[in-house]
């Protein structure tokens, strides 16, 4: 048999988002957007739990001054990344909290 063999299937010239077997559906941006909430989402979980422990070193007073000041040096400019990431995702701050069904959200309000 020769010729074109998508010519007889009818997918020929597909056009965005892309369909792939079975009929799923391919959105780059929506991917691409889905993938960094779900990257930020676990990024700022970690920084609030650093956040916090932060906090609670500070409490005990385990730190030096020193240490206090690079540490909120870093966790502002940390905050100042994921807005930044944020605004590139389109994704709003309450776009990364998950809801966890009977466990409530993943982030603090």
């Amino acid at each position: 048999m020769t010729g074109d063999a998508g010519a007889a299937g009818g997918d020929v010239g597909i056009p965005e988002p892309r369909r792939l077997a079975r009929g799923v559906q391919l959105d780059r941006d929506g991917v691409e957007r889905g993938l960094g909430g779900l990257v930020l989402t676990i990024v700022e979980l970690l920084r609030q739990l650093m956040e916090r422990q932060a906090l609670r070193r500070i409490d005990q007073g385990d730190l030096t001054d020193e240490q206090i000041e690079r540490i909120g040096a870093t966790l502002m400019a940390l905050d100042e990344q994921m807005t930044e990431l944020r605004e590139h995702f389109g994704l709003a701050p309450e776009d990364l909290n998950l809801d966890l069904g009977p466990l409530g959200p993943l982030l603090p309000r």
